[in-house]
């Protein structure tokens, strides 16, 4: 009923009686009282006036389930969605979910994380109601092989969903760092339950410094916000949306045709890697090339010094001018 009587605020120019919303819900004068007061609890600011009825004036900054369903145009994507004010890792909380037999396109999102993960094991700084830490629940039919595909998909939905909320360039750094002015804004940190031939599901984190206003002095010169590149803050729920409905809509058609193809060229436009130098770190072996492509697999095309032409899928690549690679 909560989510209900805020959807009639919302899409309401003006007061709401109590009686119109009785009418509607089929519930009583003080049942609707008492989720109004509700409401105010969580931060709404909402005018009550007599014989008028109800006006909703603000929105706490929040991202909540009622929030975030909102104008959500997604089929299935984030149509569950686990909200927490303070967490440890969403990405932790979803694995435990997904292992539990929770659904596909299940969101956990929190306004805090206290620990945090990226890639490789480092930190990730989520200070509270500053930026977006969610996790994503998919469990698709591919091979273990191609789960790496889906870490692409989900770069392009992040950088296109940030580009259309905000206006601001951001950019990928290949293969999932959302990059803005040559530093970055995001990271996606993919993780994978799998059998031989059979990935049970995939938890495909991602974490948008989007209100932050400052850094530690050790990430200050790598990292930034929104907020720090665009002087001002950002709606932090419609970034979500968007994210959400562009990774449905990419995911479903990666799926459908079993291929990147038409995603790629996408995917390319706004790869700043590409024609870049680059230092790759790949288990024992570190060298420096030109990204040059990216293969149909979304593997990324490097020419050595050598003029030798090899392709990279995994391991540490750093782009000359971006996180202190000189």
């Amino acid at each position: 009923m909560k989510s209900k009587i805020l959807q009639l605020l919302k899409d309401s120019d003006g007061y709401v009686s109590g009686e119109e919303i009785s009418k509607i819900l089929g519930v009583s004068r003080t049942a609707i009282w008492k989720v109004i007061s509700h409401l105010k609890e969580e931060g709404y600011i909402i005018e009550s006036v007599t014989k008028k009825g109800y006006m909703l004036r603000e929105t706490p900054d929040l991202l909540t389930e009622d929030e975030i369903l909102y104008n959500l145009n997604t089929k299935w994507l984030g149509q569950k969605i686990y909200h927490h004010h303070q967490i440890d890792s969403t990405n932790k909380e979803a694995k435990k979910l997904a292992a539990a037999g929770e659904k596909e396109g299940t969101i956990v999102i929190s306004e805090e994380q206290l620990a945090g993960r990226g890639r490789l094991g480092r930190t990730w700084v989520s200070p509270p109601q500053t930026g977006i830490w969610m996790s994503v629940i998919l469990r698709p039919p591919i091979s273990p092989a191609d789960a790496s595909k889906i870490t692409l998909i989900a770069g392009l939905a992040v950088c296109e969903g940030i580009q259309a909320v905000t206006g601001l360039p951001a950019q990928i750094k290949w293969p999932n760092d959302i990059v803005l002015h040559n530093k970055k804004i995001c990271g996606i940190l993919t993780e994978m339950s799998a059998e031989m031939e059979k990935v049970n599901y995939i938890i495909l984190g991602i974490g948008i410094n989007v209100n932050i206003n400052s850094f530690p002095e050790d990430i200050k010169n790598t990292a930034t916000s929104l907020k720090i590149e665009g002087e001002k803050d950002y709606d932090r729920k419609e970034i979500v949306k968007a994210i959400l409905t562009n990774l449905e809509k990419y995911y479903e058609a990666y799926l459908n045709k079993q291929d990147l193809e038409d995603l790629l060229e996408k995917y390319k436009r706004h790869c700043l890697t590409l024609g870049k130098e680059v230092k790759i770190i790949h288990r024992n072996e570190e060298f420096i090339g030109k990204a040059v492509d990216l293969s149909e697999e979304g593997e990324l095309v490097v020419e050595k010094q050598d003029g030798q032409v090899v392709t990279v899928f995994s391991g540490e690549v750093s782009v000359r001018g971006l996180y202190g690679y000189i």
